[in-house]
């Protein structure tokens, strides 16, 4: 298997920072776009755990706006063949002390980079 393709690395790393931008600026549209519309979609969250793509885009739908802004470090985006890939890193906000994680698996669809397994959480 072919690990770190640079095509397939910069396309995955593409849609990772499209995803981060849509969400520091509440791009509801676009954070919906992301995510694999499917019942086996997966999104754990630091309060919440959610199951299939409409539970997903509902609580996008509810999210507050604001305090969004962070920062990233150790980002480390790993692709496996020209269709799957993971993306995880940590991130910072001015608001907190505790650092945040953040995992998403990446799978190439007919219609592109989707995500179908995100995890978020908080250090102690």
């Amino acid at each position: 298997m072919d690990i770190n393709l640079p095509d397939i690395v910069a396309e995955v790393t593409a849609a990772f920072e499209r995803y981060e931008a849509a969400l520091v600026s509440n791009d509801v549209a676009v954070l919906d776009e992301l995510f694999w519309q499917s019942e086996f979609t997966v999104r754990f969250g630091t309060t919440e755990n959610l199951f299939g793509y409409e539970a997903i885009a509902a609580f996008r739908a509810a999210r507050p706006s604001a305090g969004l802004a962070r920062r990233l470090s150790d980002t480390v985006i790993t692709t496996f063949g020209r269709d799957f890939a993971t993306a995880s890193t940590l991130f910072h906000r001015e608001t907190s002390e505790r650092v945040g994680r953040q995992m998403q698996t990446f799978v190439r669809t007919d219609a592109g980079w989707r995500i179908v397994a995100a995890h978020v959480s908080l250090t102690g």
